[in-house]
């Protein structure tokens, strides 16, 4: 082989090798590229993901808000629905003491005009007590029915005493429309103008209601 053909031969081997190692580098860029890129997608796909967790994370937030709103607003209610019936529950224990001390109060008045009337019927037999008692003689007053009546008379009378009856003051007090009842003014030496002198008919009291008016003189 000649000496020119030698280093054509040379040369060209010298451009395969170029081309080899050309061809290499491009299939290693080439790797390199599809690493990259799968590289890029699998951040993508991160991304997606952690995108999605996120979302969930606030649908999840959003959920048990809603629930918790809910929660609340069912207890609010609950609570106004118990106030209510507390109120109401109050509303009727005052009602129902009020009905209790207004049928209490009817029932002492009903009571006390039912007495009232009946110490009315009584006091004229009381009356007929004391003239009988009065027109005795000092001998007749000694004799057993004489004291028996007088023991019968004391009897009605501590009766009518612990029922709360009481006679009313006359002679020697100043006249009082709200408990006497003036028949007779004449002047009287003893009395100043306006004391009563004299008691016609005795007068009675039940508790603080006046049952029958005395009957009295008022002196000038």
């Amino acid at each position: 082989m000649s000496e020119q053909e030698k280093v054509m031969n040379e040369e060209i081997q010298t451009e395969d090798i170029e081309k080899t190692a050309e061809k290499a580098v491009e299939t290693e860029n080439g790797v390199a590229s599809e690493n990259e890129a799968a590289g890029g997608e699998s951040e993508i796909e991160n991304g997606a993901n952690e995108t999605q967790e996120t979302a969930d994370e606030a649908a999840g937030s959003k959920e048990e808000k809603k629930k918790g709103f809910f929660h609340k607003d069912k207890k609010d209610k609950k609570d106004e629905k118990i106030a209510e019936l507390n109120d109401k529950l109050i509303r009727q224990v005052a009602e129902f003491d009020n009905f209790r001390k207004r049928t209490e109060k009817e029932k002492q008045q009903m009571y006390g005009i039912g007495a009232s009337e009946v110490i009315e019927k009584l006091l004229p037999v009381v009356d007929n007590f004391e003239r009988g008692l009065a027109a005795m003689t000092e001998d007749e007053k000694n004799t057993a029915f004489a004291q028996g009546i007088e023991l019968v008379y004391k009897q009605l009378m501590t009766a009518l005493e612990e029922l709360g009856v009481t006679a009313i003051e006359a002679v020697g007090v100043e006249f009082n429309p709200d408990f006497h009842n003036a028949v007779m003014q004449a002047p009287s030496e003893e009395y100043e103008s306006g004391i009563i002198t004299q008691e016609l008919q005795r007068g009675y009291l039940y508790k603080d209601k006046v049952v029958r008016y005395s009957m009295v003189m008022v002196a000038e």
